[in-house]
């Protein structure tokens, strides 16, 4: 984990990703997902390939972690790869979800293996208006870090080992680099992204231009 500035080092927080995720998924795997869920009816994929070698996922979206198909939408615009996995049941969505070192749905795992650049963008319970930076990609971590503080977005590093995205197994790390980075955005960022489009720009705008460095 990179050294920070003083000038922006946050304080420790207890975290946990959207209601105990972790502990409630209910797949191994995708196979597994697939056999008892229906596409279409219980959750939906979507895949927007732009011969671009950035990738932004979000790996739980639509109703399993709310807000984070949109936030990576906005980030992909319309030159960025993008990818959403997006819960659709008219409840219990978060038993859709599969544990980011586990998540192998085919379509993300070919969108990613011919990309050197991964984000993903993910939901956690806790923090005040955060946004938690893991990943084993240091400098996107630190840029992503650095371009969110000029725009007023508070930004840390997570302080729970299981937000940290490290393991090569993540599915922000299995681009062809080796390495990525992982955004978890507490809930009420996420809330208030949907509400204000403007801030939602500016957010999206700190993540491209990192991506840009």
């Amino acid at each position: 984990m990179s050294d920070l500035t003083e000038q922006s080092r946050f304080p420790a927080r207890s975290v946990a990703r959207e209601p105990n995720a972790e502990r409630m998924s209910e797949y191994p795997n995708f196979a597994a997902l697939s056999r008892a869920e229906r596409e279409g009816d219980d959750f939906r994929i979507v895949s927007r390939s732009r011969r671009s070698p950035v990738a932004v996922i979000a790996p739980h979206g639509g109703d399993i972690e709310p807000g984070t198909s949109e936030i990576a939408a906005a980030i992909a615009g319309d030159e960025f790869n993008l990818y959403c996995f997006e819960g659709c049941k008219p409840s219990g969505n978060i038993g859709l979800h599969i544990t980011s070192a586990n998540f192998d749905e085919p379509n993300c795992l070919a969108l990613v293996s011919s990309c050197d650049r991964v984000v993903t963008v993910h939901g956690c319970r806790k923090g005040k208006q955060t946004v938690f930076l893991g990943g084993r990609d240091a400098q996107l971590r630190d840029a992503i870090h650095e371009r969110l503080i000029a725009r007023d977005f508070r930004a840390a590093w997570p302080p729970n080992s299981d937000l940290q995205g490290v393991s090569p197994r993540n599915i922000c790390n299995r681009g062809r680099s080796g390495r990525g980075a992982q955004l978890e955005l507490s809930r009420d960022l996420r809330d208030e992204l949907g509400r204000d489009s403007e801030k939602l720009a500016e957010f999206a705008a700190a993540i491209r231009a990192a991506l840009a460095t």
